[in-house]
């Protein structure tokens, strides 16, 4: 299988409020912080991941799409998972993006986020979070702007929802290279297709060597779509579960909770 991971460069302006202080240090002594993260309210993840993720002891993020059939069917997996203290995260209600970008033709025309407004979207994005709350009682949580993109209807909406998440993915990028540098409000990640257990180890090693934090963006687990092998994504997590004293890996906004503490 071809293995790849997407990288997009990151280049946006950073806002004083958003900024972390340098000479930046991790709980416990840990060398690097890891965040696993799971988009878009697939089976696999209920199947595959968090049976896992469970076995090894360790938190994770769960983007849900809130109108997916997978969400009301299997409503009580899901709410037990945020009970195990994994985090449920907005990835909005109906996964909208840009149709006018390359490679974009299964965006269907009643998901084109270039067709429906900033307030529109902000409206929606909302709504997903009161349902979030109702399914698990949580006032805080991340944000992952579907798809990466940052404009609806031609206008920048990730501003406006500043005030509603502790932190937003918003960026596809590489490891975090200075922990100066991140935007809460645009934290990159990595986004791994087809990579073996070794390849995903080796950006967690690099993420240590640097001091700083690899944000892991999954989707399918063993099936469904983009997806990483059962077997590569077991091998990452024995290697973070034996490896504890090094990675801080907890869900994404515990880790972002602290990042902007500091």
């Amino acid at each position: 299988m071809t293995r790849i991971i997407f990288l997009l460069g990151c280049c946006i302006a950073l806002s004083a409020g958003a900024q972390v202080q340098p000479g930046f240090n991790w709980p416990n002594g840990a060398k690097a912080a890891v965040s696993l993260a799971y988009d878009d309210t697939l089976a696999s993840q209920l199947d595959v991941a968090l049976p896992a993720l469970n076995a090894q002891g360790l938190k994770a993020s769960f983007y849900l799409q809130l109108s997916s059939p997978l969400l009301t069917a299997r409503l009580s997996e899901w709410r037990a998972a945020a009970a195990q203290g994994h985090e449920l995260g907005n990835h909005t209600l109906f996964h909208q993006c840009s149709a006018g970008k390359p490679g974009r033709d299964w965006v269907a025309a009643e998901n084109n986020l270039d067709t429906i407004s900033a307030v529109q979207l902000v409206q929606q994005i909302r709504l997903a979070n009161s349902m979030l709350f109702a399914i698990d009682g949580k006032t805080e949580r991340t944000f992952t702007a579907p798809c990466g993109d940052e404009l609806a209807g031609g206008q920048p909406y990730l501003p406006l929802i500043y005030s509603d998440f502790v932190a937003i993915k918003a960026k596809t990028g590489a490891i975090v290279a200075d922990m100066a540098q991140v935007n809460v409000y645009a934290v990159e990640v990595i986004a791994p297709v087809g990579s073996s257990g070794a390849e995903l180890i080796a950006l967690v090693k690099q993420a240590a060597q640097y001091g700083t934090m690899v944000n892991f963006t999954f989707h399918g687990i063993g099936g469904d779509h983009l997806s990483v092998s059962a077997d590569a994504h077991a091998d990452l997590l024995a290697y973070l579960a034996a490896n504890r004293d090094t990675y801080w890996t907890d869900t994404f906004v515990n880790i972002m909770q602290y990042v902007t503490s500091r």
